[in-house]
């Protein structure tokens, strides 16, 4: 790169940086390059904390509630041990999303807020927490629950049954009862594409009601929050603004989420197998 670039990309200001919104993949790499210059590298990282203390938590609950409510069901539709037929895998999957979502919302709401405000407002997580409820009062930990809840149900659904379907249509053509780790990458992408398109429109409603309070904004409602998008933005470049970053990004991280707990599920079956041949 030039002197002349990187010097004018120096002088760039921090509220410069902010104003640089990541619509599509070029706009997101300069982004990333213009915080990197002027906040430094481990800037890019900024509110992972935040994040990861609410993934932990979301995955597992997630996770382990779609096998339970996968038993669950299975039983009541005479599928126990099998696969289940399509609806019954649709449900549970809404079902694990919205069981996870519902008890790690605040943590939801914490990340948002740390990622779109200057680093000196916030010191930490907990910080958040207290000066959301001073200031704006605890029943600001749950603002923009309710499109989260209605957005997870098509995405939780919607990916965990591309996913249980790819793996059975795996099965079925191939012979093997388990797929290679790739192959559940690709599925797994395949889930997370769908899923994050389907729900991304509430997706967006959710994140301008948890972040409305330090923009000065105000969303009193779902529908308030959607007439004032489409009104001031449109509909293709105000819902759905970001949507190819979230295809780029989306289906990596939802491959690797279905890939790993799938094969630490066999890992830890061979090790209890393992355990009670021993004994």
């Amino acid at each position: 790169m030039g002197n002349g670039v990187k010097e004018a990309s120096v002088g760039l200001k921090e509220k410069d940086v902010k104003t640089i919104r990541p619509v599509n993949g070029q706009e997101a790499f300069k982004l990333i390059y213009f915080t990197y210059l002027n906040e430094g590298f481990f800037s890019l990282w900024r509110g992972n904390s935040a994040t990861m203390v609410r993934v932990i938590p979301y995955a597992a609950i997630q996770f382990s509630a779609h096998e339970e409510y996968k038993t669950m069901l299975g039983r009541y539709y005479g599928f126990e041990g099998n696969a289940l037929p399509p609806w019954p895998r649709l449900v549970a999957g809404a079902l694990a999303g919205m069981t996870a979502a519902s008890i790690t919302y605040p943590l939801d709401l914490v990340r948002a807020r740390m990622a779109v405000t200057p680093k000196e407002m916030y010191s930490n997580i907990f910080h958040v927490f207290i000066r959301m409820s001073r200031e704006e009062g605890p029943k600001t930990l749950y603002r923009g629950f309710m499109p989260t809840i209605l957005g997870v149900i098509p995405y939780a659904g919607l990916s965990f049954f591309t996913y249980e379907t790819l793996k059975k249509l795996h099965h079925d053509h191939s012979g093997r009862s388990q797929p290679y780790p790739f192959e559940r990458m690709i599925f797994g992408a395949c889930a997370g594409l769908i899923g994050q398109s389907a729900s991304y429109p509430l997706d967006v409603v959710r994140r301008r009601m948890q972040t409305a309070g330090v923009k000065g904004q105000t969303y009193d409602s779902i529908i308030c929050t959607l007439q004032d998008i489409v009104r001031e933005e449109g509909v293709i470049q105000g819902l759905y603004k970001g949507l190819s970053m979230n295809w780029l990004k989306g289906p990596i991280a939802v491959g690797i989420s279905f890939t790993t707990f799938d094969l630490m599920q066999i890992l830890l079956r061979k090790l209890d197998d393992a355990s009670g041949n021993r004994s």
